[in-house]
């Protein structure tokens, strides 16, 4: 019988280190997300910023309740950093016409130009990591990530995106 008590083999922690797909997961999203926060500073927003205000920008506003799986956020942090949109004017919310229990979030005039500023800096950060990557580096990312997620790379229509969106 095994010994709870004692350490584990330093063997152990070396293959988590080389084989934990999590680990090297979050490793790289933090990497990615200093480098797109770099690249999006001059235009005040963070990456998950970013990414939310792209969210919004549809023909129709969306419900928290759409925009949080598409995100990959529970509807607290979605809301909490909706709040922070708002309060820069970037975002606004309103009751659902058809169910005032749920809420519609829009891009705001303000919002959709500072996504336009930001736009040039961000394809330019995709097209440098796209270089670093090589020609099948990004899209074999992105086919593998989305798997992952339960995403089928084939289909583009997923995840609360819509043709809507």
């Amino acid at each position: 019988m095994t010994d709870p008590t004692a350490p584990l083999p330093h063997d152990t922690t070396i293959e988590v280190r080389d084989r934990c797909l999590c680990l090297h997961v979050q490793r790289a999203a933090r990497a990615l997300a200093r480098r797109f926060d770099e690249a999006l500073r001059p235009h005040r927003l963070t990456n998950g910023q970013f990414s939310l205000l792209m969210a919004l920008n549809r023909p129709e506003p969306p419900r928290i309740s759409d925009l949080a799986p598409f995100l990959a956020m529970d509807r607290t942090t979605l809301t909490a950093a909706l709040k922070v949109l708002e309060r820069q004017g970037l975002a606004a919310s309103e009751p659902d016409p058809n169910d005032r229990r749920s809420r519609r979030v829009s891009l705001t005039h303000s919002g959709a130009a500072r996504l336009m500023a930001a736009l040039p800096d961000w394809r330019a950060a995709h097209d440098a990591l796209d270089a670093e990557l090589g020609a099948a580096g990004g899209p074999g990312l992105r086919a593998a990530l989305m798997q992952i997620a339960g995403l089928d790379p084939a289909l583009p229509d997923q995840g609360g995106c819509d043709n809507k969106f």
